[in-house]
């Protein structure tokens, strides 16, 4: 969360010309509900079901593209399995505490995790970076965001596709 994994997507689409998709707001769009919604209305398990299906249905068409996770797709349902896989190519966005916490202090009110927590926002992500570390760091590539351009992150990516 917080990681620019979605500008970051968005901006390697256009300058590849490779399909993007957001997979948060594939689910938005094909449950008709905000993520928000869902987390309030049905809870998490069910949100991370939908995940689960959507990511399955995404990663079964059988095209070339980018997708950007939510920070907690690889931790459930065995999702980080499929980024294992010899054909995909998975990226950890790591940034510090510090970073992500600047990046996040004015999106609380529209994140369902961050709403609901009664820890301060840098312990919050400490807890979730140690939670999950496990899951980012089986990515293929892991890049650096601190201090970093959209440009600079997205020509790392390009690097590694030469």
């Amino acid at each position: 969360m917080g990681s620019g994994k979605s500008t970051i997507g968005q901006f390697l689409s256009e300058n590849t010309g490779i399909p993007f998709y957001d997979l948060d707001k594939y689910i938005e769009e094909k449950h008709q509900n905000s993520i928000k919604a869902i987390f309030e209305t049905k809870g998490e398990i069910f949100f991370r079901k939908l995940e689960h299906q959507y990511l399955n249905e995404l990663l079964n068409l059988d095209e070339e593209m980018i997708i950007s996770l939510g920070g907690g797709t690889p931790c459930y349902a065995n999702n980080h399995l499929h980024f294992e896989k010899e054909n995909v190519l998975s990226y950890y966005l790591k940034g510090s505490i510090k970073t992500l916490s600047e990046r996040l202090k004015s999106e609380i009110e529209h994140r369902p995790l961050l709403n609901n927590t009664e820890d301060d926002l840098e312990t919050f992500i400490a807890k979730h970076l140690f939670d999950r570390s496990y899951f980012y760091n089986k990515a293929k590539y892991k890049i650096n965001i601190d201090n970093k351009s959209i440009d600079e992150i997205s020509q790392e990516i390009k690097n590694t596709l030469i």
